[in-house]
């Protein structure tokens, strides 16, 4: 156990690097954004075309890259994967690190949006699979908010730093971030053996507490889906049980909702508030700090106590309220109060893969994981093809009538989807598969 541990403590400080060189660019990137395309205005829908287009086309590669990331981990190892995509997201920021006019943002553009297909998603879903091999089912909830909370940490601990830093200064630091990031994970992240001791000590468990029933009766989980080819692992993963059918239609329309908001939020606070690179740290440093707070602090406490499917409604009800608070905001402070509603609408992910990691074997979590961040990237491919015009057009002097968070709403009403869904899913449902 003090193996594991020390081992998921160099991940969490690992995935804590990761996330300050990633979220440090972000309070300044729509300035960059503007300055380089349209320099000295509010409003641009070339940017936000653009931005909603760069979301698009890293979804579909997310789509099909994560989920055979995740599958290949299962065999290969969770830390032989994991170099990959921590090593290409340097490569944008060290461009803007050089530079942030025209020319070298096109560059940037273009290297972000392809290291971004491995990058984003395939992180996520193999650190997910490595807390998975390491901690017991028990814990497992537990354990994601942790590691959410330490990436969030990470989130506010970069956006503190942009705060106070010059645009190219964020851009060099963040650069040397994701560098030590890559550097701690090869030096001191342990392989994993896939949740093969978990696996051993479960099965030794049950038999001994019920020595006449075989194993495969006391815990009858899926069968094992590895040699098949990625997208029928994937489609016989989401129709073999109504656990998965339902986390991933949640997993759909929140993902749609949230990258929604993604696309709109800071063009229509540029808009309709004048927000600055200082105003944009204000907001995500809020939102860190409370999204931290709630995955640190009360993921643990409250997940073991109300279990996961009453934690993920109340946590899609405060996403609903923080999309539509975006929407209707009347004054500049407005959002700062929306921001506050992170402090439950963040923990939907970690329910989301604490069920789902529940209902498969050891063996299967970087497949499972890969699953719903594939789905996430379906969302994610989606979501700018409906909110990029929804938002340049409510933006721009031929809206139809004068509602500038129009996106924001409906991007409020695909999460709110997501609730209803959650709430006809059974507390039975999510438990782990065992008798």
């Amino acid at each position: 156990m003090k193996e594991a541990a020390a081992g998921l403590g160099h991940l969490l400080v690992f995935a804590f690097l990761f996330c300050v060189g990633a979220f440090m660019v972000a309070p300044v990137i729509t300035d960059v954004t503007m300055a380089a395309l349209c320099p000295g205005q509010d409003q641009c829908s070339l940017a936000i075309y653009l931005t909603g287009l760069q979301q698009a086309i890293t979804g579909l590669g997310a789509l099909v890259v994560t989920p055979v990331v995740g599958n290949l981990s299962d065999r290969y190892g969770r830390k032989a994967l994991l170099g990959l995509p921590a090593t290409l997201s340097i490569v944008p920021l060290a461009i803007l690190a050089f530079n942030q006019t025209r020319p070298y943002f096109y560059a940037y553009y273009v290297a972000k949006t392809l290291t971004a297909m491995v990058s984003e998603g395939a992180m996520m879903c193999l650190s997910l699979a490595y807390v998975a091999d390491k901690v017991p089912e028990a814990q497992r909830a537990a354990a994601f908010g942790v590691f959410s909370g330490a990436c969030t940490a990470g989130f506010v601990a970069g956006t503190i730093a942009t705060r106070f830093l010059s645009v190219s200064s964020t851009f060099q630091v963040a650069t040397l971030a994701a560098i030590a990031a890559v550097v701690y994970m090869r030096a001191f992240v342990q392989e994993t053996d896939r949740g093969e001791s978990l696996l051993r000590d479960e099965e030794a468990s049950l038999l001994l507490f019920a020595p006449s029933s075989s194993a495969e009766e006391l815990s009858p989980r899926l069968p094992p889906l590895r040699k098949a080819s990625s997208l029928s692992e994937t489609a016989a993963l989401l129709t073999s049980s109504s656990t998965f059918t339902r986390a991933a239609v949640i997993t759909f329309f929140h993902s749609l909702g949230e990258a929604g908001l993604q696309t709109a939020l800071l063009y229509f606070l540029k808009a309709q508030f004048h927000y600055t690179k200082n105003q944009y740290a204000n907001l995500l440093l809020i939102i860190g700090i409370t999204g931290s707070f709630s995955q640190l602090t009360m993921m643990p406490l409250l997940a073991p106590k109300i279990g996961e499917q009453k934690l993920l409604v109340v946590a899609l009800l405060g996403s609903c309220v923080h999309g539509f608070l975006y929407s209707i905001a009347w004054s500049f402070w407005v959002p700062y109060l929306a921001a506050s509603c992170v402090i439950l609408s963040i923990l939907v992910g970690p329910c989301i893969r604490s069920i789902v990691s529940k209902k498969v074997g050891p063996s299967e979590q970087g497949m499972v994981q890969g699953c719903i961040a594939g789905i996430s990237s379906t969302a994610n491919v989606i979501s700018p093809l409906v909110f990029t015009p929804l938002t340049a057009w409510f933006l721009s002097e031929t809206a139809p009538f004068n509602f500038k968070g129009f996106s924001l709403a409906c991007a409020g009403f695909a999460t709110l989807v997501a609730l209803t869904v959650s709430i006809s899913m059974r507390p039975a449902e999510v438990q782990p598969d065992n008798k």
